[in-house]
C-alpha cells in the first residue's frame, strides 16, 4: 500500500489528510460537546441529536440564501449571523422537547431512547416534507475560498481553518461556563449528587431543561459547521449520530477533555484512513480499535475521578 508512494508524497499525503481530518473533527468535537453534556447530567441517550445538528445545517442553508437574494452587500458576514440562529433555534426546540417529552422519562433510559429515536423519525419526516428529499448545498463567501499553500503539495482550505476555530472557541467557552462560572457549578452539583442539590435550593429542574437546551444548541452549531465540508439531506446528521457516541464513550462520558482528545483521535484516523482504505473499512478498523481499548480501559480516556 506505502510502497507505491514516495516518502515526501507520504508525508504530504498524511498532512493533507491530517488538515482534512481537522474539519470531521470540528463538527465530531461540536457534537459530541453536546451529547456529553446531555448524557453526562441527565443520563439521557439522545437519538435525535443528529437532527438537531440538522436543524443548524438548514437554518444556515436558509440564511445563506436570505442574505443572497436580500441583502447581497452583508453576504461576507452572513455565516456568523447563522452560527448563532442555529444556536437559538437548536436550543429553544431542545428545551421545548425537554419539557414537553424528556422530563417525564428521567430514570428510564430505555424509554427515553425510544422516544428519542421516535422524535428522530419525526423530524426526518417534517425536513424532507418542508425542504425535500433532495440534499442542498450552502454558498460560502468569498473569503473562505481557497487555501494557504505550505509547500508544493500541502494545501490548507481556508474554510476547514475556520471551522476549527469556531469549535476551539466554542470548546474554551463551553469549558469557563462549566467550571468557571456559578451556573456550571450548579451542574457539577446535579451531576455528582442530585438530591443533595436539591436538598441545598438547586433548581434540578430548570438546569436539566438548561443544560438539554445547551447541548441541543451545540449541535446546531455543528451543523453550520457542517455545510462547508459536505451538502445537507434530511437523513445526514444519522450519518454522524454513531460517530458521535463513538466519541462520547471513548473519551468518557463526563469528561470535556476526553471528548476533544477523542474526537481528535477519531477523526484523524478514519480521515487518514479512508485515502488508503475505503471508508467502510476505515470505520471498521477504527471501531475495532476503540473496542480494544475500552476492553482494557472500559471508563474511557480521562474519566471522571470521584471520591469514594
Amino acid at each position: 500500500m506505502f510502497a507505491d508512494y514516495s516518502t515526501t508524497e507520504l508525508m504530504s499525503i498524511f498532512a493533507m489528510q491530517g488538515f482534512a481530518g481537522l474539519s470531521l473533527f470540528s463538527v465530531f468535537v461540536l457534537m459530541a460537546m453536546g451529547l456529553a453534556i446531555i448524557f453526562g447530567q441527565m443520563g439521557v441517550i439522545n437519538m435525535a441529536h443528529g437532527e438537531f445538528m440538522i436543524l443548524g445545517a438548514y437554518t444556515t442553508y436558509l440564511t445563506a440564501n436570505l442574505f443572497e437574494n436580500y441583502l447581497p452587500g452583508l453576504f461576507a458576514g452572513y455565516f456568523f449571523i447563522a452560527m448563532l440562529l442555529a444556536f437559538l433555534f437548536s436550543a429553544a426546540l431542545g428545551a421545548f422537547v425537554e419539557w414537553a417529552m424528556v422530563r417525564h422519562l428521567y430514570r428510564r433510559p430505555l424509554d427515553t431512547l425510544l422516544a428519542t429515536w421516535g422524535l428522530s423519525l419525526i423530524l426526518q419526516q417534517a425536513y424532507r416534507s418542508i425542504f425535500g428529499a433532495r440534499e442542498v448545498g450552502v454558498e460560502l463567501p468569498q473569503w473562505m475560498m481557497g487555501a494557504f499553500q505550505v509547500t508544493d503539495l500541502v494545501q490548507i482550505p481556508i474554510n476547514g481553518l475556520f471551522v476549527m476555530i469556531i469549535a476551539l472557541s466554542i470548546a474554551l467557552a463551553v469549558y469557563l461556563l462549566m467550571f468557571r462560572s456559578g451556573w456550571g457549578r450548579k451542574v457539577r452539583a446535579v451531576v455528582q449528587n442530585r438530591p443533595m442539590a436539591e436538598a441545598v435550593g438547586i433548581n434540578t429542574a430548570g438546569v436539566d431543561r438548561a443544560t438539554f437546551a445547551l447541548g441541543c444548541g451545540i449541535a446546531g452549531v455543528a451543523g453550520s459547521a457542517f455545510t462547508m465540508i459536505g451538502s445537507t439531506g434530511p437523513s445526514s446528521g444519522q450519518a454522524y449520530i454513531v460517530d458521535t457516541f463513538l466519541v462520547v464513550v471513548f473519551g468518557g462520558a463526563q469528561s470535556l477533555i476526553g471528548t476533544i482528545v477523542s474526537a481528535f483521535g477519531i477523526s484523524q484516523a478514519q480521515s487518514t484512513m479512508e485515502f488508503f482504505l475505503s471508508g467502510s473499512m476505515a470505520k471498521v478498523l477504527t471501531l475495532l480499535t476503540v473496542v480494544i481499548i475500552l476492553m482494557l480501559r472500559p471508563e474511557g480516556l480521562m474519566a471522571l475521578k470521584v471520591r469514594r
